[in-house]
């Protein structure tokens, strides 16, 4: 047998791919589990997005390679989206990137910028792969908390001037995922000066703006130069589209031309009829994603019922498609309360620890479920809670 590379010994398999796993075995001894810790939309693309796929792949002409920048109908509708969402004028020849989703942008950025032994970063609580890329690339990993009293805004001011000085790229995540808080144009703002004061580019990572959230900002949404600042998005979230692998960086020429020279060698382009469907969701009409918010809307609601039965704290004003609560101060950990919901009442929400350190006392459970999932799995909370109240 060949071992395996040095560099995945810096990572472990990821926690959903190991409780996926636990899962699907109880499920095959016949236990119902309800999941409701995934963040994978159930809804499906709006059915004219459909429809375009389909009658594009029916075309033989459709199937060949495509250019590695995708084609210019697509950055055209990606520069429309930027327009009417988060008035943001980019010319799309030059300023945007179509990528396969969000999560190949985080790689090639890596690689675009990073040297091993520089600095990257990354919030803590913050999403799994900003840190996992870079330890993959040789590159130091040194978290900023965010804090909860701050509506989860970073603690610039801790930051080590030495980490300082060695850091290039610094992730952060808003709407943030995993706790639901908003931007907004003052954080922004703060974050670009940072980024210009300190010389380190500051990534945006900006899937769920569009979700329960009326007032949908980019990073770029200011007067600033931008001249520090790049932004990922994607159609996983806002448009039901997380298995089409459909995604874009956007910012400044020069961070373009050096994301294209990594992703070039790696990838030979979008297929051209999924290019064709994206560009029919991105032109969607607004009454589309109120729909699809309204759905959650009322998904929230009982969400929330189940997080105050278990005895979590929810702050309000979260948008997103999770809800993130603290757990209640007289359980051990939140990952002792998600095994003891998973194995008693056979409900499955996310510790808020695979998040990082500052998550250790939260759990998320995510928006991605039918209503008549949730209202189940308020009952067998319900019948949980009272059981663990009668054994006391």
């Amino acid at each position: 047998m060949i071992e395996k590379a040095d560099r995945l010994n810096q990572v472990g398999e990821y926690y959903f791919s190991t409780k996926l796993a636990e899962i699907a075995a109880m499920r095959q001894s016949g236990i119902d589990i309800l999941n409701l810790g995934i963040g994978s939309p159930d809804l499906a693309p709006a059915d004219e997005v459909v429809d375009k796929l389909i009658h594009s792949a029916s075309d033989a002409a459709n199937h060949a390679y495509q250019p590695y920048r995708s084609t210019k109908e697509l950055r055209e509708a990606m520069s429309r989206y930027y327009a009417h969402h988060y008035h943001v004028n980019l010319d799309p020849d030059k300023e945007i990137l179509p990528l396969l989703g969000s999560k190949e942008g985080v790689m090639y950025i890596s690689l675009a910028f990073l040297n091993p032994g520089d600095v990257v970063l990354v919030p803590n609580p913050g999403y799994p792969a900003y840190a996992a890329i870079a330890r993959m690339l040789d590159v130091r990993v040194v978290a900023f908390d965010l804090d909860p009293l701050n509506s989860w805004q970073p603690k610039l001011e801790t930051i080590a001037e030495e980490d300082l000085k060695a850091a290039k790229l610094m992730w952060v995540t808003y709407p943030n995922m995993p706790t639901g808080a908003q931007a907004s144009i003052d954080l922004f703002d703060q974050l670009e000066l940072f980024g210009e004061k300190h010389r380190i580019l500051i990534c945006n990572d900006n899937p769920y703006s569009l979700v329960l959230n009326e007032h949908p900002l980019s990073i770029l949404s200011n007067d600033r130069s931008n001249d520090y600042v790049i932004e990922l998005n994607s159609l996983s979230k806002s448009f039901n589209m997380a298995g089409w692998r459909v995604g874009m960086v956007v910012g400044k020429s020069a961070y373009i031309d050096a994301i294209i020279q990594a992703k070039s060698n790696v990838d030979s382009g979008m297929f051209l009829p999924v290019q064709h469907a994206a560009i029919e969701a991105l032109d969607l009409p607004d009454s589309w994603h109120d729909e699809r918010n309204e759905i959650y809307r009322a998904r929230r609601g009982t969400v929330i019922q189940i997080l105050e039965t278990i005895g979590c704290q929810v702050a309000a004003g979260q948008v997103g498609m999770f809800i993130w609560a603290k757990i209640p101060e007289n359980v051990g950990s939140a990952r002792e309360l998600v095994d003891s919901l998973l194995h008693e009442a056979h409900v499955f929400i996310t510790p808020g620890e695979v998040f990082g350190s500052n998550g250790e006392r939260y759990v998320r459970i995510s928006l991605t479920s039918p209503l008549e999932k949730y209202e189940e799995a308020l009952k067998r909370v319900k019948k949980w809670k009272a059981q663990l109240q009668q054994s006391v």
